[in-house]
């Protein structure tokens, strides 16, 4: 029988887009790009380095995959502007992944290519397992062609990604380690909250090894403490690694890493496909779902 957890994610496109609109608003910049100009300058000012994603996904034709370039070369512009310290996350399926590879490879290859240009790096997301292949043969492609400061997102929970980390190893790898929030069988994705905590440990523990970069994605308080031990042990530089957090999730956390001497870097998403981007990360996380209600519920009845 379905979880309460799982049955509030389904019923997530059954509401009102002012209510989704309402509970995503911590969690989006907004719809346009001086949304995400203001929001990345107060991080910046918070003492946070940002990443910038525009909202869009699983396009429909390639003349979309080049609007949505254009509007990435238009967020370097912006990073370079305002002297933002910032860099930009892509969505391979935003860029045509799925409809033509090459044609997404030359896509990203431009923006890393801009990016370049004016001093900050491009993070190539990781979708579902389904495009893994596929985007780590993007990946893998664009840094023979000399785009070194292009860096990919790894998730700990699929069985794979000990063996995807370490066929990268002679890369010299910026990587994003995070747990995952797909929903995948069991041949897949490790399905236990435990088992996949230890092999994101796991994870990180092979990246340091290997002399990786490591982006360490997680809101998780006990991973965190993880990662702090870990960092401390290696003796990693602050340019070595850096925490990357969601915006508007556990900012606190973040305050608190930054306090303490660790540079953090928070996912500032905006665009006008928000509902979207909204619907499909409660679908993938019914936990999260389950915390919205609660909190959607709390505001409306005047307690929060």
């Amino acid at each position: 029988m379905p979880s309460i957890d799982h049955l509030l994610a389904r019923g997530v496109p059954l509401m009102p887009r002012p209510l989704v609109r309402r509970f995503a608003a911590p969690y989006i910049a907004g719809e346009t790009l001086a949304d995400a100009v203001e929001t990345s300058r107060e991080l910046n000012a918070a003492g946070k380095r940002v990443t910038v994603d525009v909202l869009g996904e699983e396009i429909a034709a390639i003349g979309d995959a080049h609007a949505i370039r254009d509007a990435y070369l238009a967020v370097l512009d912006a990073i370079r502007d305002h002297g933002l310290d910032g860099d930009v996350s892509v969505k391979p399926t935003a860029l045509g992944l799925i409809i033509d590879r090459a044609a997404c490879r030359e896509l990203i290859a431009g923006i890393a290519t801009a990016a370049a240009e004016r001093g900050t790096t491009v993070e190539i997301d990781m979708e579902d397992s389904s495009t893994t292949d596929d985007i780590l043969a993007v990946y893998r492609e664009l840094r023979a062609a000399g785009h070194e400061n292009v860096g990919i997102v790894l998730q700990a929970m699929l069985r794979r990604t000990p063996a995807d980390i370490a066929s990268l190893a002679g890369l010299g790898p910026r990587v994003r380690i995070c747990k995952g929030i797909y929903v995948e069988p069991a041949p897949v994705a490790l399905q236990g909250f435990d088992e996949v905590r230890a092999a994101w440990v796991a994870a990180l523990e092979q990246l340091i090894a290997m002399g990786a970069y490591p982006a360490i994605a997680t809101h998780d308080a006990y991973l965190v403490e993880q990662a702090r031990q870990r960092v401390a042990a290696a003796e990693l530089a602050p340019d070595r690694y850096e925490f990357q957090m969601l915006l508007g999730v556990r900012p606190g956390l973040g305050d608190q890493l930054v306090r303490d001497g660790h540079p953090v870097r928070v996912y500032v998403p905006f665009g006008s496909r928000w509902y979207e981007y909204s619907v499909r990360r409660l679908r993938e996380n019914p936990s999260l779902a389950r915390s919205v209600a609660r909190g959607t519920l709390a505001r409306l009845v005047g307690r929060d």
